[in-house]
């Protein structure tokens, strides 16, 4: 109850306090930031997926504007050869205000990240949004189908269906898919979300075996011991080679956990965000999350 109080009250406390704890997981509010941190992480063996915030805007102008900064972006991190590939959230791209524009302008950025051998992942957000991002990625995937990934979210019930769909009409040896799997953490309702965590964790590796046994490119993404216990088992047991999945976290989130992945020689991508939407990214995030208050804490009373 408490960390729910806290985290509605997050919007009205001064941004420069806000900023104390979010900039552990938040690369910055510019591209030099975000290129910045990038560098910093390669060099330490660590890929990147960036990602520029700004979700649920209100204007198809907005959306422009986005996309625009998306290829500055994608020029930057080729010319400066940083090792990494590029995250979006179709809502910053009008998904809601007109999905055909949308397509339009996620068009473009995939088109240029395909032009420099690079890769787009779709995020996936609230359900409201799953049939059409799902959609979205099926006709960009028409286009470019080396260069275009999802992200699928195991404690949604449907996610089990997308993925059964999705591998029997659209993974091909030419073509094949390339699926982030994350637990989720919007709040949905439990008529179509797994409420308790051990039913989350259950569902979350039951979703991680099938792409397995199609050989979809898989983002193992969690934070969770657990969870990576458990899929480094389905990796040996099925004697997986290195470039059939890789691990993702989000920066500055269980960093011991991430350097003893690093340490086994697996390969680890982190979700690097940025921009100058962050105040409205973390407050959103920790209003889904609660359980994160925690960690802010921490944050800011325990510097390490």
């Amino acid at each position: 109850m408490l960390n729910r109080i806290i985290a509605n009250s997050l919007p009205y406390f001064p941004q420069n306090f806000v900023w104390m704890f979010s900039k552990r997981y938040i690369a910055g509010k510019t591209i030099d930031d975000g290129i910045d941190i990038s560098r910093s992480l390669n060099q330490q063996g660590i890929w990147v997926t960036v990602d520029l915030l700004g979700e649920f805007i209100h204007s198809i102008e907005e959306a422009e504007a986005n996309k625009e900064a998306y290829l500055q972006i994608i020029d930057r991190f080729n010319s400066e050869m940083v090792k990494g590939n590029f995250s979006l959230k179709p809502t910053s791209f009008g998904l809601l205000i007109d999905k055909e524009r949308c397509y339009e302008l996620v068009y473009e950025v995939v088109k240029k990240a395909a032009s420099v051998h690079n890769f787009v992942r779709i995020d996936m957000e609230d359900a409201t949004c799953t049939d059409l991002e799902i959609a979205l990625f099926l006709k960009l995937k028409k286009e470019f189908p080396m260069h275009v990934g999802i992200v699928l979210q195991a404690y949604l019930r449907r996610t089990e269906a997308d993925i059964k769909f999705l591998i029997e009409n659209h993974h091909t040896s030419e073509a094949p898919l390339n699926v982030r799997l994350c637990k989720g953490i919007y709040v949905e309702d439990k008529s179509i979300a797994i409420k308790d965590y051990e039913g989350v964790r259950a569902n979350y590796l039951k979703l991680l075996k099938r792409l397995f046994d199609h050989q979809v490119y898989t983002g193992i993404a969690t934070h969770d011991y657990y969870l990576v216990e458990e899929a480094l088992k389905l990796i040996n047991d099925k004697g997986l080679k290195s470039e059939q999945y890789e691990f993702q976290m989000l920066y500055g989130v269980t960093p011991a956990l991430r350097d003893k992945i690093i340490e086994m020689q697996y390969n680890v991508r982190l979700y690097v965000p940025f921009g100058k939407d962050w105040f409205g990214y973390c407050s959103r995030r920790i209003k889904e999350n609660p359980k994160m208050v925690g960690d802010i804490v921490k944050a800011i009373f325990i510097r390490k």
